[in-house]
Parts: C-alpha cells; structure tokens; sequence
C-alpha cells in the first residue's frame, strides 16, 4: 500500500498562514503569500502543457522566484531536474538530454549559456513563464512518498554525471532525521547561503514547509551580510562548508555571534583543528556531517561536544539511518578496520535516471554502496578515510578527476593526462594535472583554454605538470597514491 501525505505547503499555509516563510533582499513572504505564488507559478506551468509525471530542467541562482517555482513543481507533481548554474553549456547539454527535460526553465541572467546549449530542450526564461496567463492550477492534494520529485546530477568516478532520483518520502525523511537530531525550536530561523541547485539547499527549502520554519536566503555567500543578517534576523542555524565557516571566523574577529545563535551544520569534509578552535573559543557550535546526494542532504552527524575529541569523525547516523563497513565480499568488517560505507534508510535514493544497472550494482538490499571508504570506531563513530576514492572537494563542490582528464586527453596533443586535489588555504583541495605530450605536443595555455571551454570554473587545474609517463599498475590502472607522493615532492622541493 502506497503512503501519501497531505501537500506540504498547502498544509503549511493552512495551519500557520500568517508566519514568516522566505525572507530575500529585505522582502519577507508568510506561508500564505509563498503558497500563493507557487499556486500561480503552477497555473502557467499548465499553460505550457506541463503535467505530473513530466520532467522540467531548472537553472537557478538562490532568488525568492526560484523558491516559489521550485515549490510549483513539487506541488505540480512535476519532476524538477535541478541543474548546477556554474556548469558550462556542453554540461548542461549533456544533462538535458540524458533527463530528457520538456522544458528548460531559466534565471535571464544565464541568457549567454543557455544560447549556447545544443539540446531539444524547449528554453523558457522565468520572464516569460511571468507574463503568461495561468490557468487554474492543478496541484496535487496528496503527496506519493515513493513518487521521484526531483533529480540533481552528480559527477560519477567514471564516465558521464548520473542522475539522482530523490522522492518526495527522501526529502520527509531527510527533515525529521534533521530534527530528530537538531531539535525544533518554535524561535529557529535557518539561513540558507549554499547554492539552492545542490541538496545542501534544496534541503532547506524543504525543511523550511515542514518544520514551519522561516528561511534567510541570500544570493551568495557575503561573510559580512552573513554576520550582519545572524544579529538582524536572530538567526539560528546555517548551513556551510570549511572555507565559509574560515571566513566567517575571520569576519567576527574579536566579535561573537550572539547567543540566540546555536549551530552550523557543516558539509564538504571535516573540519582542520584550527578552525574547529577558534569556533570552540567564540562558543559557535559546529555539527560535522556525512551525506551527498544519493541520501538527500546529511546522513551521518558529529555533535559539537565531541569535535575535539573525535577530530575527523563526520559521528553517527541520523535517528532512521544505518551504516555498515563492508569487505570486498560485502561481508562486515570489526570496530576500526577500514572498508566501503553502505548505508540504508528512507532519505536513500531509489536509483539513478536511466541507468538501471548502475543502479542495480550500488543499492543492493536497499543498502547504498557508496564508494567512500572508512571505519567505525569502537564507539560507534564513523571516520571518513577516501571519500569516493578520488574525490577531490574544493570549497564545497565535488570534483572528479575522470571528468577533469577526460577533457585533458580529448586534446590531439596529449596522450596521457591524471588529476589529483592539492590542498588549498583557501577552497580545502583544488585540481593539479599531470600531463604526457605526444608527438604533437601541447602547452600549459592551450589546455587551461580547453579545460575553460569543457569544465565549471571550479573543476579547472590550478597547476600543469608535464611528465614522461603516468604510473600505472599492470592493469594500466592510474596509481593517484604516486601522483601525490611526486606533488608532495616537489612541493617540499619549492617550500610550499
């Protein structure tokens, strides 16, 4: 028997109308007034002939209009393709076609890149879905728990990004597994500076309709409005990664947040000590998380009391969720011994678009096979070793080597490229490229111009290094382990 629940910001606006929802740029929107909006949003969506079931790809940038026609589409039964607005066109063409969106809705400031994608995808810019006279919108009553209400692509190890499939029973689960670990105060506020295109987010949004709870969105990330907004609003909680938290900190300088303030929920890795010190001194509590988009938004959280003790753990699943350590034959390893993270629970994803083998080979039971490798201590606590093996991630968004030299080795002057993540004061890891010229040869110039024409600015190489050859196993398998020993060298070489 399929589970369903009533439409959540239909019941929002119906059990707290008048309470403060989204806050932007000064404009503040009850439940009621964004309720109303998305219900409009959803009656020109119909003028398009969009309908439950069908697929709609959104580039947005965090605005009080994308909330409301995210909401639209969620209440539309429309699936929103969620795509990264500092993609290059080439990879929002790629994802268009392979979500086989009717409709790219788009942010008029994106005009440039989206001229420039090569899709069937028919282009609507959010200027002209406004001018359209809506008809009476069908929204759905119920929500299906098991239905897929959105799809955000995330960059596999290999070959081309997959599609994650998250149902509207994901995101339910990912917000109370929030709460039952956070708390519900009738006072939070949650500020929301992390891009709404990601989980980290998108998963705002959707706790701000189901807790009731007010949303400071800010277009991007100003560490002065950051400080300024947590005194203005009496904000409770912000979602960050490293370098957001560092600047922060650095921003306050002898200030303190206030005491109405009472956490930062930290994504992208774990914290160094430093930073978690200086939190600890200004008494800003930091709660380390594990999670990524196949378990929509956080799965497994450190709370603050044990930051210094347990330094480099992301601490223990979530109050539905589950985590195994496994061998190569699936079977458990004991407390402390390294192995692949699986994980089980109702905020895992049902599978990937399109891709039923894949799908098929990493959830297995039901049990997630994440790919990142780690331990669980004696305590129960987890420690993140590799995440998803090569993974680097730099200030906050994941990079995938393979991505990276898949470009570098479509250039005829170049017969063998690998990438690793170098640390960075300043973004945690950013992307160095080890490169074997042919005969045809290549220079450093030309391949920074491919990679700008190929990749997001973040994915682009800080550095080139040309070499003989790459090492490589006997199945010609790339050893990055030796990458890094040769950056390791030559960095102590120069003194970095």
């Amino acid at each position: 028997m399929t589970e369903t629940m009533p439409n959540w910001l239909k019941k929002r606006a119906d059990l707290s109308p008048d309470r403060e929802a989204l806050i932007f740029e000064g404009h503040t929107f009850t439940f009621k007034q964004v309720f109303e909006k998305a219900q409009t949003y959803a009656g020109k969506l119909g003028v398009l002939g969009l309908q439950k079931g069908v697929a709609v790809a959104v580039l947005f940038s965090n605005q009080a209009e994308s909330a409301f026609i995210l909401y639209a589409l969620q209440m539309a039964g429309i699936r929103a393709v969620i795509l990264n607005n500092r993609l290059t066109s080439e990879e929002l063409s790629w994802q268009l076609d392979d979500s086989q969106a009717d409709v790219l809705l788009y942010e008029t400031r994106f005009n440039d890149k989206v001229a420039a994608i090569h899709s069937d995808t028919k282009n609507v810019s959010i200027h002209e879905l406004k001018e359209l006279e809506g008809i009476h919108p069908r929204i759905l009553e119920e929500y299906d728990m098991d239905e897929v209400t959105t799809i955000m692509y995330t960059s596999g190890t290999t070959g081309n990004p997959k599609g994650v499939m998250q149902t509207y029973g994901n995101h339910w689960w990912s917000a109370n597994a929030s709460a039952l670990n956070l708390g519900l105060h009738v006072q939070d506020k949650w500020l929301c500076t992390v891009p709404i295109f990601h989980i980290s987010g998108y998963s705002i949004l959707m706790r701000s309709q189901i807790y009731g709870m007010p949303i400071i969105l800010h277009s991007s990330f100003e560490e002065k409005k950051v400080s300024d907004d947590i005194r203005r609003y009496e904000i409770t909680i912000m979602s960050v990664v490293s370098t957001m938290l560092r600047r922060i900190i650095d921003e306050l300088g002898s200030d303190r947040l206030p005491e109405s303030f009472r956490c930062m929920l930290l994504g992208g890795g774990p914290a160094p000590l430093p930073l978690l010190q200086s939190c600890l001194e200004k008494d800003i509590p930091v709660f380390q998380t594990y999670g990524m988009t196949e378990t929509s938004s956080q799965f497994a959280t450190l709370s603050p009391e044990y930051s210094i003790e347990r330094l480099g753990s992301a601490g223990k699943a979530l109050f539905s969720n589950q985590i195994r350590i496994v061998d190569e034959d699936s079977q458990d390893v004991p407390p402390g011994a390294e192995g692949e993270i699986i994980v089980k629970g109702p905020n895992v994803t049902v599978g990937y678009l399109n891709r039923a083998d894949e799908t098929a080979d990493k959830i297995r039971e039901r049990w997630l096979y994440t790919g990142d490798i780690g331990y669980v201590d004696g305590d129960g606590f987890l420690y993140v070793l590799d995440r998803r093996s090569d993974l680097i991630i730099s200030g906050g968004e994941n990079v995938y080597p393979a991505e990276i030299e898949g470009v570098l080795l479509s250039h005829p002057g170049v017969a063998d490229a690998g990438v690793i993540g170098m640390p960075d004061e300043q973004w945690g890891q950013v992307p160095v490229a080890f490169t074997v010229k042919n005969a045809f040869g290549v220079s450093e110039e030309e391949l920074l111009k491919l990679c700008e024409q190929k990749l997001a600015k973040y994915k682009l190489p800080k550095k080139f290094y040309f070499v003989d050859s790459l090492p490589r196993n006997a199945a010609k398998k790339l050893l990055r382990r030796k990458l890094r020993e040769w950056l390791d060298a030559e960095r102590d070489e120069n003194g970095n």
